[in-house]
């Protein structure tokens, strides 16, 4: 007797493929995950993990964005143990005319902010100096490390992994995707997800649909663990910092990371993030800190800098995006509710034919 469950194959196991895989899975999908090196081995690996809608290209971006924190919160009523937290965020990386404009631009959209005053953040923040005159306190904003929270939505799902496998291509049948093409032999299924960030475009540009991506290095450092140091996520001059469930802080390299549009990492590794551990070590002078540890992961970032999330061709659905730990909870329900028929109009400025029109 034929099995009635849809088949459905996801190629990447990062916290987007992870997250879809989870809601198909409750949804009664039968789910596959490929990845040619495990889980969130890529991107998803390498995150400062932050949650938030605070940075955002657009309107549309900033109601997908926050409903993504929606969607982390509402993840975890159903995920076991996850580990998501949220601390809230600590903003003071502009001037105090700057700030109250971004301040009275978020709250305009609906968001959640609250102006501090130098005490306030002195009080929140004890072992920073200088205390800066003021900051904006984010308070819904949220931290998550995005590997961990792949493989618990992995296990919860009760789906397949593959490991080591890699999809060399897509199978097309009479117009529709009908499976993934592994240097194995062919994988069939009725549903295919392409979740593998910077690695979508060679899979589905040869199937006539267009994927430009940035080429948006990054580098993510961590010191050795510490006792509590900041709650908060922080959001400074010198950089975004927070601190783990390890203790420990991460820093990316790049100040502003977020809008950070380089498109290369010039020079090594270690040199960037002494630059760094020394601009951390301005803000908090009472500690003692190095790096332990540097991580260099590139960004999937579309080439109009939004999200694609959507279907591309019966049978095939892509979800390529930075940021993807805000939006992994998102594109999960959503590509899970789509692929059951249910139209979803927020993906309305973020489908795949955008770019070829």
């Amino acid at each position: 007797m034929p099995n009635a469950r849809p088949q459905t194959l996801i190629i990447g196991a990062g916290v987007i493929g992870a997250a879809i895989a989870f809601q198909l899975a409750r949804r009664g999908h039968a789910v596959t995950i490929l990845d040619a090196a495990g889980i969130g081995a890529g991107a998803s690996g390498r995150s400062f993990g932050w949650i938030n809608a605070s940075f955002h290209l657009s309107e549309a971006h900033y109601r997908l964005r926050a409903e993504g924190m929606a969607a982390h919160r509402r993840l975890a009523g159903t995920l076991p143990d996850c580990p998501t937290r949220w601390p809230g965020c600590l903003a003071f990386d502009q001037r105090a005319a700057e700030l109250d404009a971004e301040g009275a631009r978020l709250a305009a959209l609906g968001y959640r902010v609250e102006r501090l005053t130098a005490a306030q953040v002195a009080r929140r923040v004890p072992a920073l100096a200088p205390v800066p005159d003021g900051a904006l306190f984010f308070p819904d904003e949220g931290a998550v490390d995005a590997a961990d929270l792949a493989r618990r939505l992995i296990a919860a799902s009760g789906g397949r992994l593959l490991r080591g496998l890699a999809a060399t291509a897509l199978a097309r049948t009479d117009g529709r995707v009908t499976g993934v093409v592994t240097a194995q032999g062919l994988l069939p299924a009725d549903h295919v997800v392409v979740a593998a960030g910077g690695g979508a475009p060679a899979l589905v540009e040869p199937l006539g649909i267009p994927l430009p991506m940035l080429s948006r290095p990054g580098l993510i450092l961590a010191t050795r663990p510490l006792p509590p140091v900041a709650a908060d996520i922080l959001v400074t001059s010198a950089g975004e910092v927070r601190q783990d469930r390890a203790g420990r802080l991460l820093m990316p390299t790049a100040a502003g990371h977020q809008g950070d549009a380089a498109e290369s990492v010039a020079g090594l590794p270690p040199d960037h993030a002494d630059a760094a551990i020394t601009r951390l070590r301005e803000l908090f002078p009472v500690l003692t800190l190095d790096w332990a540890d540097v991580a260099l992961a590139q960004r999937p970032v579309p080439g109009d800098g939004l999200p694609v999330i959507g279907a591309a061709l019966p049978g095939l659905w892509l979800a390529v995006m930075h940021s993807g730990v805000t939006l992994a909870a998102v594109a999960g329900e959503a590509v899970a509710r789509e692929m059951d028929g249910v139209e979803e109009p927020l993906l309305a400025p973020f489908r795949p034919g955008r770019f070829t029109r």
